[in-house]
């Protein structure tokens, strides 16, 4: 292989050479071909729909939650079914809506970011959404059959226990988690080696844009944070189907170690889930304010400083459970630590649009959003990690304010900018500016009329996950306004929804690289290709397409699928490597995956048989059909 400028070829040469790449790595278009796909480009645009299709149901249950919250006494929902509703949409946004969607931005975007043809491990790949799609149809189900989750997303024991949950309800959670966590694991290890071992020659960790390092950095956050859920959930189901006792006391168990493990995982989830986020941040502020990044290196430790000191953060949950102050005093000063990372980067964002002549399009509305909300909801989560004032406010309305001022801003207002930028890479239109403009507007005042009277009804006294109160205690007011900003933000996102639905029939043509953005997923056609690029592009530069000079990789074969593997530190070229062509046996394995999770809900031995079909799927998964000689080939 050679590192070259594109060579002078002819229309016929390279005509030729678009169409055999295509032949090669295209899907094709028979409903057996669709399931059978492995193109890092088709499972991410699923992942994102479903994410978002998840997002919309669990929005429809906060709109039925705040209107049986809207007035004292309603009748509109029964307390049973409250609880159902409100344990399905904290499970839905946390484990199919947030966690996931991050993960299949960079599912999409990752590969191409990197200047590589596909995704490592592409079968993982296809396995890994067709696991989280079934555990997810499969708590909805059991939701809609009236056997969802009533123990909130969280379960805590010894409430989600055998004793206080008799039925499945819980079962079907606990299975849910292993569901996803498994997808979630599969995605992280494949986002890990891309990054590592894919990037295009001369994009040396030292020129990786920030949203590589944050999807790096996520992933392996994932790698650490997600076995504590499932082992947390695995000794749930076990001590409710067979009889452990994990967490019973009077066995010798301990509930608190149900909330050990639970929140070793779910503080981390919550930058697991803000971390990516942060990434897109910095794109889109570079690519808007036509500058590079203020201070990269800074950027790129407060990124790795977010995911080392989310694992020191988890017992600011359990204040009120009567664990020793010395403890607590170390959590309290890890829960303020925190917030410096997060300082460093906003401060290098002001300096970039400050340094720049921004250009303020729907992407940078949502940034500018994320920015003050963020901030809002990080100043109360200094304030929570006080002992005694959490103490004074803890399962308080105050507490739901806060996290949603931190996941929603600092979640979903950076996701909608990365959907407004990034859609036009991913469908070759461009979405209605207008329509962008009145979505961000209603969602901004939506949102803080949603939920900054939530921390005045805290501080006045109302407890989180009740279904109703009686009147005369001062909350009606506050409730209505809260409703009332909840309804506002329904109409922001049915307006997303009918700008994306006009934009992909009648949206402007993008072309190329619409925003003049410097990362090399604006280096191919939008959208792009199956084969991502013709030539592995080498990157001389961080901003690589503000660059004069653009030269590429020659070498790979066009008539089999490869990728080029490249060194972890400096991204020399390294090997070339057969990347797997699509198959049906992901899917086969995925079906018999969820069969063997959903029946041992029902019977334990469902865990041994169920194991058999999971082994047959595994090995024509795996089953050779390349010589082996050609597996790996040194580059030369």
């Amino acid at each position: 292989m050679s590192a070259a400028y594109p060579r002078e070829v002819g229309a016929k040469e390279a005509e030729a050479l678009h169409a055999q790449l295509d032949a090669t790595w295209r899907t094709g278009t028979g409903f057996w071909d669709r399931l059978a796909t492995v193109d890092h480009k088709i499972v991410g645009r699923r992942y994102i729909v479903t994410g978002f299709v998840f997002f919309v149901l669990a929005g429809i249950l906060a709109v039925l939650m705040r209107l049986q919250l809207a007035t004292p006494q309603s009748g509109l929902i029964s307390a049973d079914r409250y609880n159902q509703i409100f344990s399905m949409h904290g499970t839905t946004m946390m484990f199919l809506f947030a966690v996931p969607i991050m993960e299949a931005m960079g599912v999409y975007l990752v590969p191409l970011m990197c200047g590589t043809r596909n995704i490592a491990y592409p079968r993982l790949n296809a396995y890994s959404y067709w696991v989280y799609l079934f555990g997810g149809v499969m708590i909805w189900v059991a939701f809609l059959l009236n056997v969802g989750p009533e123990t909130g997303w969280f379960s805590y024991v010894p409430l989600a226990g055998p004793e206080f949950s008799p039925g499945k309800r819980t079962d079907f959670w606990a299975q849910m988690i292993t569901f996803t966590e498994v997808s979630a694991l599969a995605v992280a290890a494949e986002l890990i080696a891309t990054i590592l071992k894919q990037r295009a020659p001369g994009m040396t960790l030292a020129r990786m844009p920030l949203f590589l390092w944050s999807i790096l950095v996520t992933s392996v956050m994932i790698l650490f944070a997600m076995p504590a859920v499932m082992l947390a959930s695995s000794f749930l189901i076990s001590d409710r189907l067979i009889g452990t006792h994990f967490y019973n006391p009077a066995e010798g168990g301990d509930p608190l170690l149900w909330q050990h493990l639970f929140w070793f995982f779910g503080h981390p989830e919550v930058y697991i889930i803000f971390v990516p986020a942060l990434g897109m941040v910095s794109s889109i502020v570079a690519t808007f304010a036509q500058r590079t990044i203020f201070a990269y290196p800074a950027m790129v430790m407060a990124l790795i400083g977010n995911g080392l000191l989310a694992f020191g953060l988890w017992v600011h949950h359990m204040f009120a459970t009567g664990l020793p102050r010395l403890g607590n005093s170390f959590y309290t000063s890890a829960s303020m630590t925190i917030a410096l990372p997060a300082g460093v980067q906003i401060f290098c964002w002001i300096a970039t649009l400050w340094d720049g002549k921004p250009r303020f399009k729907a992407p940078l509305l949502f940034v500018l959003g994320f920015v003050v909300i963020f901030v809002l909801g990080g100043l109360t989560g200094v304030m929570l990690a006080s002992v005694p004032l959490d103490l004074q406010l803890h399962d308080t309305y105050f507490v739901v304010a806060h996290f949603h001022y931190v996941l929603i801003g600092g979640a979903v207002f950076p996701l909608f900018g990365g959907f407004y930028y990034w859609f036009p890479k991913i469908t070759g239109r461009m979405l209605s500016e207008k329509a962008g403009a009145w979505n961000f507007w209603l969602f901004f005042v939506g949102f803080n009329v949603a939920f900054f009277p939530m921390h005045i009804l805290g501080l006045i006294g109302m407890p989180r996950r009740v279904y109703t109160y009686p009147a005369g205690l001062g909350w009606e007011l506050w409730n209505r306004i809260s409703t009332l900003g909840g309804l506002v933000i329904v109409v922001s996102v049915l307006i997303f929804i009918g700008n994306v639905t006009v934009s992909l029939r009648r949206g402007a043509l993008a072309g190329d690289n619409p925003w003049d953005a410097a990362t090399l997923e604006w280096a191919t056609t939008s959208p792009p290709p199956s084969y991502n690029f013709a030539h592995i592009p080498v990157v001389t530069t961080r901003e690589a397409l503000w660059s004069e000079d653009r030269p590429v990789m020659e070498g790979l074969k066009s008539e089999s699928r490869e990728v080029l593997c490249t060194s972890v530190l400096d991204a020399e070229p390294d090997m070339r490597h057969a990347s797997p062509k699509p198959s049906l046996w992901p899917l086969f394995t995925a079906l018999a995956t969820s069969a063997m999770f959903i029946g041992s809900i029902f019977h334990e031995w469902a865990l041994v048989w169920g194991s058999l079909p999971i082994v047959v799927g595994l090995i024509g998964w795996l089953w050779p059909t390349t010589p082996p000689k050609r597996q790996l080939e040194a580059a030369t």
